[in-house]
């Protein structure tokens, strides 16, 4: 049977490997992480879309303070923004061509090291979403 969006895959970004959870379907994403207390300190979700665009996020029923990182197709981290617990005031990347956005604990970034120009491992994603049941093609990878 497929994996479902609370399975973690060991998926690196840059140096540093994140248990990452892959939010697809529209339902997953629109849920996110909302009423989650429970993320380890390498544990994040990467929201996956099937054609580049801006991204707005919010923190709607969301208490644990998050960073999220923007990243364009070829997997390369082109920003990072902090999210702040139950904020409903939309947080818009700057960028009209991403991919991928990955929540992650708020400092986790800073503290492994994260910058812009970091790259996510794409084939370790395209398998992941694989294992969903989902065709990675369909998501450019």
């Amino acid at each position: 049977a497929p994996k479902s969006v609370m399975d973690f895959f060991p998926i690196k970004v840059a140096d540093a490997t994140v248990r990452m959870q892959l939010a697809v379907r529209p339902e997953e994403m629109q849920r996110g992480l909302m009423e989650r207390r429970d993320l380890g300190r390498d544990d994040g979700m990467i929201f996956i879309y099937d054609k580049p665009q801006q991204m707005t996020f919010w923190m709607r029923n969301t208490p644990t303070p998050l960073d999220i990182g923007f990243f364009v197709s070829d997997g390369t981290l082109v920003e990072v923004h902090a999210l702040h617990p139950f904020d409903e005031s939309m947080v818009a990347s700057h960028s009209t061509e991403l991919r991928f956005a990955l929540e992650m604990n708020q400092g986790w970034y800073r503290a492994n090291g994260v910058k812009p120009g970091a790259k996510l491992d794409l084939k370790a994603l395209a398998d992941a979403l694989r294992a969903r049941g989902f065709k990675a093609e369909k998501f450019g990878l």
